[in-house]
């Protein structure tokens, strides 16, 4: 697979608590200039963003992020101002705690609520795979499909771990066949890129990538 193949993929991100304009400028200019999928980048900088691309790159935004316990009255507020502002694409933290407590019904019906104040914006479900049993992650992938969110996703970046090939094929295998896979963490190479690809990833969550592009375009190498 060639690179460019793989950074149409790619959601370029930046989700650091230091993040200044200046670097989010420079993730959507490297966005744009290697054809990402999107730059996912922090709520507050959405409506600048959406307005420095003018339509070049959509952007995508974080809800409940990292730890997924605000309330749903707040995460549909989040998810509505982000959208008025500009996002394209919403990520969402599931409450991981009511996933343990078998709160089945109530993360359905928070992701069902998301869903719709997306409007039709796509809406990826962040399960923190890292945090979770297997039985656990097959009952996410379960539950995301009967709610309608358009993706799965492994992980905040946040955590102890981020997405594994493990992971992803197990997810892969128990979706409904409308719900994509996104492997977001620790994706530092493009061999690694390519192996989440064909272990049935629509989507990566990295920066990684386009920095070893920025590195061998300048002759440095990587």
């Amino acid at each position: 697979m060639e690179r460019k193949d793989v950074l149409k993929k790619v959601d370029h991100t930046l989700l650091t608590q230091t993040a200044t304009w200046s670097e989010i400028r420079q993730i959507l200019d490297d966005g744009i200039k290697y054809g990402a999928a999107s730059a996912c980048i922090p709520a507050a900088y959405v409506k600048q963003a959406a307005e420095y691309v003018e339509g070049k790159l959509p952007i995508c935004t974080v809800i409940g992020f990292p730890n997924g316990y605000s309330t749903t009255a707040v995460k549909v507020f989040e998810t509505k101002d982000a959208i008025a502002n500009g996002a394209q694409e919403i990520d969402m933290v599931i409450n991981i705690g009511f996933l343990k407590d078998k709160r089945y019904e109530e993360i359905e019906d928070e992701i069902r609520q998301l869903h719709e104040a997306c409007g039709g914006k796509i809406l990826k479900i962040i399960i923190e795979t890292c945090l979770l049993t297997e039985e656990e992650k097959i009952k996410m992938c379960e539950i995301v499909t009967k709610a309608g969110a358009e993706y799965i996703k492994t992980s905040t970046g946040f955590s102890t771990a981020g997405a594994t090939f493990a992971d992803v094929a197990l997810m892969r295998a128990n979706i409904g066949k409308d719900v994509k896979v996104k492997a977001a963490g620790g994706i530092s190479s493009f061999d690694d890129a390519e192996e989440f690809i064909r272990l049935g990833a629509d989507r990566l969550g990295t920066s990684r990538l386009v920095k070893i592009m920025e590195s061998t375009d300048s002759g440095q190498g990587y």
